[in-house]
């Protein structure tokens, strides 16, 4: 989970991804920012997000990302 909080800090500096769990439904990051997370957490985790992975329930928070790293075979 460092890892992916290291990657969320670089791609969306001033972010709480801590404390929240409604990213996406906010609009506190944008589908910009999902690009370039995506290419982070693939390049860093070794695992490959399909375009069937991207709905704002797997990118709603930190946690759920990790969750969806996991799933995929890439956790820490």
């Amino acid at each position: 989970m460092e890892k992916l909080m290291r990657i969320l800090e670089d791609c969306c500096p001033g972010v709480d991804f801590t404390g929240s769990d409604r990213l996406i439904d906010d609009d506190i990051i944008t589908s910009l920012n999902i690009v370039m997370i995506v290419g982070e957490i693939n390049s860093e985790f070794g695992v490959s997000i399909s375009v069937n992975d991207l709905v704002p329930e797997n990118f709603n928070s930190a946690q759920a990302m990790y969750d969806l790293i996991v799933r995929l075979g890439g956790g820490e």
